[in-house]
C-alpha cells in the first residue's frame, strides 16, 4: 500500500488522499478483535425531534469504546522486530484500553501513560486487560510527553491514540458500517471530535462512496479544537480545554485527521455541558445504556441542529462513542440533565420581608413544580429567594415564567446560565457578608485525585482570610471550588499575580449577581 504524505505543503490533492484513506478502512483487519455494532433505532429521540434518529452502538465495543478499531489496526501492521519491542502510548482512557487489549490479543507488552487526573474506571480497564499503567502529569500534554520519551529509551513503538493514517483507518470502519446498515436515505452523520481520528475516518469513507451525506463534527463549547482549525485554516493550540468530556479534552487536532477534515467535514456544531447531560438522559431513555460525555456529543448536536434550522423528516446518524463512566459521576449528569433539556429554571427572586410573602409566591409559580428552595431570614425590608422551578421548552418555556412573574410584580433575576449559581451558590444559600468586609469572590478549578484540595489550600496559602468556601466532589475530573477572601484595599493589587502563580484555572466573580443577592 502507497504511504502519501499528509502535509499541507504535499502536492497530493484532495482526491488522492481520499482515495489512499478508504483503500486502508477497506484493509482495516478491526474484525479480528472488534464487533460489528448495531446502528439502533431511537424512537424517542426521533419523535421528539420530527426526524429519524439511529445511534450507532460504539459503546458495545469489547472495551466500550470505538478505540478498539484504531488500536488493533495500527498494532496488527507492526513488524516481527516492533511487536518483540512492545508498544506504548498516551491516553485519558479509551485508546489506552483499545491498544491494551489489542497488545493482549497479539501477544505484546503495552505501557500506557495516563495523566493522573483519568478516571479510575479507565486506569482499572487497562490494567484489566493486560496494560502496564504509568500514571503521569496532570493533562493529556503531560502525559503524551513522558510516553514519547518512554518509547524512544526504551525502543518500543508509539501508537498515537488518533493521528496516524492506521488508526484514521479502523475508526473508518464505523462508517463502512453505517453505510452498509442503512443503505436508504441518509441526510447526516454527527461525529463526536477530540483529536478528529473518528471524524476524519468517517468523513473519508462516506465523502467517497456517498458525497452528498453531510458529516458534521461536535465539539464542546470549551474544546473545539476542530472548530478552531477550520476556522483558522490551520490547526491551533487551545490555551484552555475543558474537561466534562475528557475523552475529547484535546488541544489540538492532529494533522493527518486535519487534512482530511478540512475538505471532507461539512461543519462543526459545539454544545455545553448541560446539553450533553441532557443528551446523555436522552440516550438512557431509548437504550437505557449509559454514556459517557464524550460519548453523547454526537446527540446533543443532532438536537442543536435541529432547534437551528427547523429540519424535519430526515435521517440523522449520531455515533455513540463510549461508555466509560464513573458511577460517582452520575449524580452531576443528573443534577444538570433538566437544565441542559431546558426542564428546569434557576431564578433568584425578590419578596417583601413579611408574614404571608411565601405563600402568595408559590401561588404565583401556580401548578409549576418546584425543584429547589433556598431560603434564609434576613433583617430588612426584602427577601431573597433561590428557587429551582420546572419547565418545559414547548409547552411552559422558561422566558413564560419569568414573564409570569414579573407581571405578577416580583423581581427576577434569571440564573440559569449562571456557573456560580449552578456549581456552589445554590448549596451555600446562607449568611451576607459582613459589613465593611473586603471579600474578594473567585471560582477555581484544579484537577481532581486524592490530596487534591489540601494541595490547594497550601498554594492558596496564608496570605488572607477565607472568609467562604465551598467544594463539592461530583466524579468529574476538575475539582471546583468557590471561595471568598477578605484582602485589605491596599493589598488587592497584590491578587493577580499571586492568583496566577498558584497555576490553577479561576474567574473573578465578586460582581456576579448570584453571589451579590445572596452571600455578598
Amino acid at each position: 500500500m502507497s504511504n502519501l504524505s499528509v502535509s499541507p505543503r504535499s502536492p497530493v490533492t484532495p482526491q488522492q488522499l481520499l482515495s489512499e484513506q478508504v483503500r486502508r478502512i477497506l484493509a482495516a483487519p478491526v474484525y479480528d478483535l472488534a464487533i460489528e455494532t448495531p446502528l439502533q433505532a431511537a424512537p424517542a429521540l426521533s419523535s421528539s425531534l420530527g426526524n429519524q434518529v439511529l445511534l450507532k452502538r460504539e459503546d458495545l465495543q469489547p472495551t466500550f469504546s470505538f478505540k478498539i478499531r484504531g488500536a488493533y489496526t495500527r498494532l496488527s501492521r507492526l513488524s516481527q522486530v516492533q511487536r518483540e519491542r512492545g508498544v506504548i502510548t498516551a491516553s485519558a482512557g479509551n485508546h489506552a484500553q483499545g491498544v491494551a487489549l489489542a497488545a493482549s490479543h497479539l501477544g505484546m507488552t503495552a505501557t500506557i501513560v495516563m495523566p493522573t487526573t483519568t478516571p479510575e474506571l479507565k486506569i482499572a480497564g487497562v490494567r484489566s486487560r493486560g496494560g502496564n499503567v504509568v500514571l503521569h502529569g496532570e493533562s493529556f500534554p503531560h502525559a503524551l510527553a513522558h510516553a514519547l520519551q518512554l518509547a524512544d529509551r526504551q525502543g518500543a513503538t508509539f501508537v498515537p491514540p488518533f493521528d496516524d493514517p492506521d488508526v484514521i483507518a479502523g475508526q473508518g470502519t464505523v462508517a463502512m458500517e453505517i453505510l452498509r446498515q442503512h443503505p436508504g436515505a441518509l441526510d447526516a452523520i454527527f461525529v463526536p471530535v477530540g483529536g478528529g481520528g473518528l471524524i476524519a475516518g468517517i468523513a473519508a469513507y462516506v465523502k467517497y462512496l456517498r458525497p452528498q451525506v453531510k458529516v458534521i463534527g461536535v465539539e464542546p463549547e470549551d474544546s473545539n479544537c476542530l472548530q478552531a482549525a477550520l476556522a483558522a485554516g490551520e490547526r491551533v493550540v487551545l490555551a484552555q480545554v475543558g474537561t466534562f468530556a475528557d475523552g475529547v479534552a484535546v488541544a489540538q487536532v492532529g494533522a493527518h485527521c486535519f487534512e482530511l477534515c478540512r475538505h471532507f467535514v461539512d461543519e462543526v456544531i459545539t454544545v455545553s455541558s448541560d446539553e450533553l447531560c441532557a443528551a446523555i438522559k436522552d440516550i438512557y431513555d431509548d437504550t437505557r445504556s449509559i454514556t459517557e460525555p464524550s460519548g453523547a456529543l454526537a446527540v446533543a448536536g443532532i438536537k442543536k441542529y435541529v432547534a437551528r434550522d427547523g429540519v424535519r423528516g430526515q435521517t440523522l446518524v449520531a455515533i455513540d462513542s463510549g461508555a466509560n463512566i464513573n458511577f460517582d459521576r452520575l449524580r452531576h449528569v443528573a443534577e444538570r440533565a433538566e437544565l441542559g433539556e431546558q426542564r428546569e429554571a434557576v431564578i433568584a427572586v425578590t419578596i417583601p420581608e413579611r408574614p404571608g410573602s411565601f405563600r402568595a409566591f408559590c401561588q404565583a409559580l401556580g401548578k409549576r413544580q418546584v425543584t429547589e428552595f433556598n431560603y434564609r431570614y434576613h433583617r430588612g425590608k426584602e427577601a431573597r429567594l433561590f428557587v429551582g422551578v420546572q419547565t418545559h421548552p414547548q409547552h411552559d418555556p422558561r422566558e413564560g415564567l419569568l414573564d409570569s412573574l414579573r407581571a405578577q410584580g416580583y423581581e427576577v433575576l434569571d440564573l440559569t446560565d449562571n456557573e456560580l449559581a449552578k456549581l456552589h451558590v445554590r448549596h451555600t444559600v446562607g449568611g451576607h457578608a459582613a459589613p465593611g468586609a473586603d471579600e474578594r469572590v473567585l471560582r477555581f478549578e484544579f484537577p481532581e485525585r486524592p490530596g487534591a484540595l489540601l494541595g490547594f489550600l497550601e498554594r492558596l496559602g496564608q496570605n488572607w482570610n477565607i472568609s467562604l468556601f465551598h467544594y463539592r466532589n461530583h466524579g468529574a475530573a476538575e475539582a471546583r471550588v468557590f471561595a471568598a477572601l477578605e484582602v485589605p484595599a491596599d493589598e488587592q493589587a497584590l491578587m493577580p499575580q499571586t492568583l496566577q502563580a498558584m497555576g490553577y484555572r479561576y474567574w473573578d466573580e465578586t460582581d456576579n449577581p448570584a453571589y451579590r443577592l445572596f452571600l455578598g
